[in-house]
């Protein structure tokens, strides 16, 4: 470097000295531009606009246009440099038009690229995709490797930030491709990161593992500790996916060595957002907590809104693991707070596909030609006027205007009674078309009233043959305990340690049957709901109650994602609903797994969601779950029974009350279980 310094500052010198004893002339501006070009790798950028402003001057005496184009150039790059878009923006396109005159391919290529670069930073993707692609033809047709590595760097950034991951990952290993042959070390770190970075966005977990780690074997251990602390987080972040926590630990504890270390703030937050997470899953929550807490502090003080969402939602995971759920109803409001915020703040760019500009063709200046032979004439004195000029002419004779607008005035009373007489027989149409209609209305409805009475005598039929099933179940455990005890096969102290089972078995039964009683009274002449305004939330806390015994024996973690929100149904139907689909995913998941229960507002309507990761539901099974009149069902993980009516008579009763149920599931993956109801009275 030091070599390369000293060689550079002798051709300054020597470049200066020739420029002192050379004529006014077009070498003399040759000269002075190599000058410029040396002045601007160095960054000196003061002294070079120095030079930029007498080499113009002498080009404009001389007539020089590629001297002009030069100078304007390099007077764009200073101003780039100190971050004054417009002057700059300005400078370029001038100096572009300078290029076009001399039919300078290279040239324009080379102003389009920066042009670019300058609109991409600004935030004007679409225009800076246009001229980055169009440079980058040409910079292809000549191999020039170094306009090149910028160009599609460029190109790299602009589909990133418009969220185009697949475009920025190709233009990323483009410029991987050209950095390695120029032999640009930093710049194939910095490009091989980025790899990594959009994998790990598009949740390729093993290849950005695979880039992450190239780019570690590729850093210096004393010159780049920096990106050393960045990237050990995110390695670590990428092994947490699988579950591969001995590695995740390795990659994360010497992260966050690193960064304390180095006084980095931000990839400390990293770090124990991460290791907090991996605690969590190994279920050290005392230590998960002090380590997220640390991470709050340092992401609030750094105001870095995202490290501080994803912090609330590991914190609502870990006050639900501890059973603390008054903390973590806390930490689900923060979360949708903050959600909330970014959302509107941050709205996500999406761009079509741009095309590149055509430099040679269109029309940058804005030059319109003039016509200058419109009134001349010929050798003989003959006009020569356009044809535009002759039907002027024409225009101002009377009888052809007079005639014209006769004939315009006849069209139009033509038009008139034409447009009178279809009205009429639209009209006419019409009224017959909505007398079929109302009666077509009037028959489907008697049909729609016999269709429904069938099906709510069949749903009654099936939601008592569920709900006895449940019944029996709890009756039958508690006869089971106590006939234990009755035949002294267990002792009173081994008995105490059941109590805890009974008692949840009995509660279950207790609150089943009132439940059953409550709705039934309402219910007794028809099964027809009863629609009013609650809160979901409500339905779901108390359904969620219901299971903390079972799920604190299955060791699963619950999180509960709900927020306070306004259903229109019948609240006991849809406590059965919910109840049914909780039961279900504590029932086909397994320890260590997570049920995460939701609902957002879609469109005016309420969205709720059960999701688990728990065993999943294989494709020819999801097909039968919803089927009427067939009893399809599987054992839980712990050999859990059921009737296999459970989601028949849930559909229905969604069903019964304007909305609808289904699922997205993958084996051995988890299952979300969705259910859409309305919100307000169906307007009719």
């Amino acid at each position: 470097m030091s070599f390369f310094v000293f060689s550079q500052n002798d051709r300054i010198d020597d470049l200066t000295i020739k420029l002192a004893y050379q004529e006014q002339d077009s070498t003399k501006v040759d000269l002075s531009l190599e000058l410029i070009e040396e002045l601007c790798n160095i960054k000196e950028y003061k002294k070079a606009l120095q030079y930029i402003n007498q080499t113009a001057k002498l080009s404009e005496t001389l007539n020089y246009i590629k001297g002009l184009a030069e100078t304007t150039y390099y007077r764009g790059l200073v101003y780039s440099s100190s971050n004054d878009y417009y002057n700059a923006i300005d400078n370029y396109n001038r100096s572009r038009s300078y290029y076009l005159q001399i039919s300078d391919t290279l040239g324009v290529a080379k102003v389009s690229n920066s042009i670019g670069l300058i609109e991409i930073r600004r935030g004007n993707y679409s225009v800076g995709l246009e001229n980055s692609l169009s440079a980058i033809d040409i910079f292809e047709e000549r191999d020039l490797v170094d306009e090149l590595s910028s160009a599609y760097n460029n190109l790299a950034e602009a589909y990133f930030k418009t969220n185009q991951i697949d475009k920025a990952i190709d233009f990323n290993f483009k410029a991987l491709l050209i950095r390695r042959q120029i032999d640009d070390t930093d710049g194939i770190i910095s490009s091989t990161k980025n790899i990594a970075d959009l994998y790990g966005l598009r949740k390729e977990h093993r290849k950005s593992i695979e880039y992450y780690e190239k780019v570690l074997r590729l850093l210096d251990p004393e010159k780049d500790q920096a990106i050393r602390g960045e990237i050990l987080p995110k390695l670590g972040t990428q092994y947490l996916a699988f579950r591969e926590y001995e590695k995740a630990a390795q990659f994360l504890v010497e992260g966050l060595k690193y960064n304390r270390k180095a006084g980095n703030d931000e990839g400390v937050m990293s770090a124990l957002n991460a290791i907090g997470n991996l605690n969590l899953q190994r279920r050290k929550v005392k230590l998960a907590s002090i380590q997220l807490g640390e991470a709050q502090a340092i992401a609030k003080k750094l105001d870095d809104k995202k490290a501080l969402l994803e912090n609330y939602k590991l914190h609502i995971a870990l006050d639900s693991t501890r059973g603390f759920f008054q903390n973590a109803f806390f930490w689900q409001n923060k979360y949708y707070d903050l959600k909330e915020k970014l959302t509107t703040k941050e709205q996500p760019v999406f761009l079509t596909d741009a095309e590149p500009l055509d430099l040679f063709n269109s029309n940058i200046e804005n030059d319109t030609p003039t016509n200058a032979a419109a009134n001349k004439t010929d050798k003989n004195g003959e006009s020569t006027e356009s044809p535009d000029s002759n039907s002027k002419s024409k225009l101002n004779n009377p009888l052809v205007l007079f005639g014209s607008l006769g004939v315009l005035a006849l069209l139009v009373t033509l038009l008139l009674f034409n447009y009178l007489k279809s009205k009429k027989y639209k009209d006419t149409i019409q009224s017959q078309k909505e007398q079929l209609a109302q009666e077509q209305v009037r028959t489907e409805t008697i049909l729609e009233q016999t269709h429904h009475l069938e099906e709510v005598n069949k749903v009654k039929d099936k939601l008592f043959s569920i709900v006895s099933h449940d019944l029996k179940d709890s009756i039958t455990s508690i006869k089971a305990f106590i006939d234990l005890l009755k035949e002294k096969n267990i002792s009173q102290e081994e008995f105490k340690e059941l109590i805890p089972e009974l008692s949840e078995n009995a509660n279950n039964a207790t609150s089943l049957l009132l439940n059953l009683l409550n709705w039934s009274k309402s219910q007794m002449q028809s099964l027809e709901p009863k629609p009013e305004l609650f809160n979901i939330q409500e339905v779901f806390q108390s359904k969620i109650s219901l299971v903390e015994q079972k799920v604190e024996d299955k060791r699963i973690v619950l999180i509960d994602e709900s927020r306070r929100d306004f259903v229109y149904a019948d609240r006991s139907m849809i406590e059965i609903v919910i109840q049914n689909l909780i039961t279900n995913a504590v029932k086909f998941t397994s320890t260590g797994d997570v049920i995460t229960v939701s609902n957002e507002d879609v469109d005016g309507k309420a969205l709720i969601c059960i999701e688990d990761t728990g065993v999943g539901i294989s494709r020819e099974n999801i097909e039968k779950l919803f089927i009427p009149n067939m009893a399809f069902t599987t054992v839980g993980t712990k050999n859990e029974k059921g009737t296999g009516l459970g989601l028949t008579i849930a559909k229905d009763l969604v069903e019964l009350n304007g909305g609808r149920i289904w699922v997205e599931s993958t084996e051995n993956i988890g299952s979300k279980f969705y259910v859409e109801l309305p919100k307000a009275s169906p307007q009719i």
